[in-house]
């Protein structure tokens, strides 16, 4: 028989609270942003007034051997004995209502949730404006669990006595509808605890196999957890920037930008990165919880190193100059609109990249930013950190250990771009991997920023494409639209109809939407002519090179006209990043 690795322990309400409280049990802040509905708050109310099960809590023992003291100089907080792994917002709205206090959205917004109930049926509602004004209802049932109960239940019967009759019969079954809520706070429940001995991959393994919606664990939930029990500010500062990059302010400077707009846990893998020299999380989690990798003993003073690692490496990642200097680099690489930018983990570990060249290596911020915006250029056309990401980059951290200067740190990225921008892979994979239909291709991406490099034009255009990729331009239109070179009617009368070949990357290009709309269905050999009247011989051939156009295109087979204009694209991505290398 298998070893049991948890153990079933009984609750009520009031012992479960009363535990978060005096810290026993952790139920940090912002552990998790609260994203329940104010809807489902109300559902738990009255599930557990109709008596039935509210499903099992599932929580960690910490193993930790400081419990019942001050963590550290760090924080002074105290050291829960049990972590919540499951059962967070159940928890987390209990305790809120139970005690009045507030809850935290994940846009940063406090709120109070007002439950109501009418003891007439036991019904149970969000509180609004209406609820408040009927006598029928409890608008606010938090203070019947607090020294102001009593009043509010007296309140509660002299507004239903002033507004209509009340025998003594009704007011004893009100009254003890009433009662039956406030012994909610005996109401039973049911936690699983898992034994400190089990590691965070077992534990996320039980999560997914207990928990019904099948919610997935990953190593940066167990981090931000450990934040929150252990440096709270700094899971609150992580998650207050994070939130500031998506809404603009006018108090003072702020990370907001239309470009770069993580999550906490992306950020939490920069900080990683910079602070520890790791991509995977499960290590980096190991290490913070001060457990040694050999012994696999926990050491209070170990973790508090750590976490100074990791207060250091945050507050490097969260420094607004260094996050906008960082934006210029993506804005440099080509790129101005976040849909447009194929790879998350690219951005993150370009950043992180960018802020180790910078605090670790000393390189000067021009040589940084412009070897910064090709190693980002090069790895999202790449798809470096498409699979396997974590892997990925541990390998290249693991690259910079026998490092030492900045022209050692410089050369090492040039010539890991060397390695992967070869001829092999200008003329023949880059080509190739344009054969696709994908509207998300890395090589789309990269031939959309190599035209902003190259200062392009839209398709016969007299308005730069960097100007209509504008994301403050908010039309009700799309500036630009993909317009297909071959018309999916005219091809359809050629007998081409799968989307697969209509719909390739080498048949699109980008085109006010008015020209769009005007040449309709028409073939390239009826609107060319029309389009090159506007420009100049010298324009002409410009466009010729920006789009990608083979020499008389409108007459090739079109199967033929894909593969020749696959080979141009490549070599119109190639020579916008080679503009790169001309940034003086």
């Amino acid at each position: 028989m298998s070893e049991t690795i948890f153990k079933k322990v009984d609750y009520t309400v009031q012992n479960l609270l009363s535990y978060v409280e005096v810290g026993d049990l952790g139920l940090p802040e912002l552990q998790r942003p609260f994203v329940w509905s104010n809807i489902k708050v109300r559902d738990l109310f009255d599930s557990m007034y109709r008596g039935y099960p509210i499903g099992y809590f599932l929580f960690w023992e910490n193993g930790l051997p400081d419990h019942g003291r001050p963590i550290s100089p760090l924080t002074g907080q105290r050291v829960p004995k049990l972590l919540i792994v499951d059962g967070q917002q159940r928890i987390t709205s209990l305790f809120a209502v139970i005690k009045g206090r507030e809850i935290v959205r994940k846009d940063g917004t406090r709120e109070r949730i007002k439950i109501a109930f009418r003891p007439r049926d036991g019904k149970f509602e969000v509180s609004n404006a209406a609820i408040q004004k009927d006598p029928e209802w409890i608008a606010d049932i938090s203070p019947l669990w607090s020294p102001e109960g009593k009043r509010v239940v007296k309140t509660f019967f002299e507004r239903l006595r002033q507004e209509r009759g009340l025998s003594q019969e009704e007011e004893d079954r009100l009254d003890m509808a009433i009662d039956r809520l406030r012994n909610l706070i005996h109401f039973p429940l049911v936690a699983l605890e898992l034994s400190s001995h089990v590691d965070e991959e077992r534990v996320a393994e039980v999560f997914v196999r207990i928990n019904s919606k099948g919610t997935s664990l990953n190593q940066a939930n167990f981090i931000l957890t450990l934040m929150s029990v252990f440096w709270d500010k700094g899971r609150l500062e992580l998650e207050r920037f994070c939130a500031q990059t998506r809404q603009p302010t006018m108090e003072g400077p702020s990370p907001f930008n239309r470009l770069f707009q993580p999550s906490p846990d992306h950020l939490l893998r920069v900080s990683i990165a910079l602070g520890f020299r790791r991509a995977r999380l499960n290590h980096a989690y190991t290490i913070l919880r001060g457990k040694d990798l050999e012994t696999r003993e926990f050491s209070e003073e170990k973790r508090d190193q750590q976490f100074q690692v990791l207060r250091q490496a945050q507050e490097f990642v969260l420094d607004l100059t260094n996050w906008h200097e960082f934006i210029k680099v993506i804005l440099q690489a080509g790129f101005r609109r976040k849909d447009l930018i194929s790879s998350q983990y690219a951005l993150l570990y370009t950043y992180a990249f960018y802020l180790i060249g910078k605090r670790d290596f000393h390189v000067d911020l021009h040589t940084l930013r412009n070897v910064s915006a090709r190693w980002l250029f090069m790895v999202s056309l790449t798809g470096r950190y498409t699979d396997s990401p974590e892997s990925r980059m541990e390998q290249d951290l693991a690259d910079l250990r026998n490092l030492s200067t900045a022209s050692e740190f410089v050369n090492h990225l040039e010539g890991v771009i060397a390695s992967e921008f070869t001829e092999d892979y200008w003329n023949i994979t880059l080509p190739n991997e344009l054969a696709t239909t994908s509207f998300r291709s890395p090589a789309l991406f990269a031939y959309y920023a190599a035209l902003v490099l190259l200062d392009a034009r839209a398709f016969f255009s007299k308005l730069k494409i960097a100007e209509l990729l504008d994301p403050e331009i908010k039309a009700k239109k799309s500036a630009l639209n993909r317009h297909h070179l071959f018309p999916k009617a005219y091809l359809a009368k050629l007998g081409i109809k799968d989307q697969r070949e209509v719909n390739q990357i080498a048949n699109l290009a980008l085109i006010e939407w008015s020209d769009n709309e005007f040449i309709g269905d028409n073939p390239p050999k009826e609107y060319m002519p029309w389009l090159r009247r506007r420009c100049t011989p010298d324009e002409l051939a410009k466009m010729n090179f920006w789009h990608a156009l083979p020499d008389g295109w409108e007459d090739m087979d079109y199967y033929d006209f894909l593969k020749a204009r696959q080979k141009l694209i490549a070599q119109v991505i190639r020579r916008g990043f080679e503009k790169l290398e001309e940034v003086v």
